[in-house]
């Protein structure tokens, strides 16, 4: 019998949600047979605030409820990547938990963890075009939604709401997802006439340099002649701003973000960076652990939404997120604990 993951509907007596039910066989040496699990994080990157955050997160609560981690990171490299997944499966680990890269790629790392017997979770972002066995994440397509309902709410009066728009990564899944969420709002609002696209652009590997260079190329090309940067997440963001510092626009341009990082929350509170998402990085980090110990240890999951990744329906669970702006940075961010309340108002005299 092919080993491959086990997936069983089953129906909620009380609700009409329906659930999906995980267990993989075992790899050669199961957490049946170790002390403690293993569970492997191939990572995309570490060089990121937000990642760093994640992993942290993830280790210690997977040693809290047993478990042990083996950490690596591809530097944004996919054919690195790939080796770190192989050197997991060799080490024998229990579950896997990839952050792709390009999610593309990692389709072959998915196929090599199930010829070993090894269940994977895709983490944030979605591996396309594999049998996927769970995909955790925020929901993306609403991460759009809400960055394009705050420029909605501030459409200039008597003409149109000039922007330019700033993609993540082709390679990131999400970045996809967050435009398709971006496109859900802006684009009735480009047909109705009231929003203009005057320049847009994908930045590569969400590198802030390369947002920055496509905030020039629109200054050079527009001049001081429109009103927002719909940017789709912090970094992108910060690269943009810095083309607008150069230029004397800061704090006079909207711009978005997304992930709530240190240097945009301060950018938020200083007038510069107009409101970023804020995913509760603890929430993903923390369940994420949960579920990978479970897979580890063979025992079932239920997640009850799915996701289409190009040849599966892929069990997903979704978590929520919230938009984050100057007046209720206290109560989403720093309440929370994902901030400290000193470092995002940093020089900053507050009432």
């Amino acid at each position: 019998m092919n080993p491959r993951i086990l997936l069983v509907l089953i129906s909620c007596a009380l609700s009409i949600i329906t659930g999906l039910v995980l267990s993989r066989g075992g790899s050669t040496m199961s957490s049946a047979t170790r002390a403690r699990p293993l569970i492997g994080l191939s990572m995309d990157t570490l060089k990121e605030e937000r990642w760093q955050s994640d992993r942290d997160l993830f280790v210690n609560r997977a040693t809290a409820l047993g478990a042990d981690v083996t950490v690596l990171s591809a530097n944004s490299d996919d054919t690195r990547q790939l080796r770190d997944v192989e050197s997991l499966i060799t080490k024998k680990v229990d579950a896997l938990v990839i952050i792709p890269h390009d999610g593309a790629a990692m389709a072959k790392a998915v196929d090599l963890a199930h010829q070993a017997g090894i269940p994977v979770l895709s983490y944030d972002r979605l591996i396309t075009g594999c049998d996927l066995d769970l995909y955790m994440t925020f929901d993306n397509v609403k991460v759009g939604e809400l960055q394009a309902h705050f420029l909605a709410d501030r459409l200039p009066a008597g003409r149109k709401l000039r922007l330019i728009r700033i993609y993540g990564s082709k390679t990131d899944n999400n970045a996809t997802l967050f435009k398709q969420g971006q496109d859900n709002v802006i684009k009735p609002l480009v047909d109705a006439g009231k929003i203009e696209v005057l320049h847009e652009d994908w930045a590569e590997d969400w590198k802030p340099e390369n947002a920055k260079k496509i905030a020039n190329a629109a200054i050079t090309k527009l001049g001081q002649n429109f009103d927002a940067i719909l940017a789709s997440n912090d970094g992108t963001a910060g690269g943009a701003i810095q083309a607008l510092i150069e230029e004397g626009l800061a704090g006079k341009i909207i711009v978005t973000g997304q992930d709530a990082d240190l240097a945009a929350c301060q950018r938020i509170v200083h007038g510069t960076q107009a409101m970023t998402i804020y995913k509760p990085i603890k929430n993903i980090a923390n369940q994420a652990a949960e579920v990978a110990v479970k897979l580890a240890q063979r025992k079932p999951i239920i997640a009850r939404d799915e996701l289409d990744n190009g040849k599966a329906k892929v069990p997903s669970i979704l978590l929520d997120i919230v938009a984050v702006t100057r007046d209720n940075m206290m109560e989403t961010v720093v309440n929370d604990g994902f901030r400290k309340k000193e470092e995002v108002y940093e020089g900053i005299e507050q009432k």
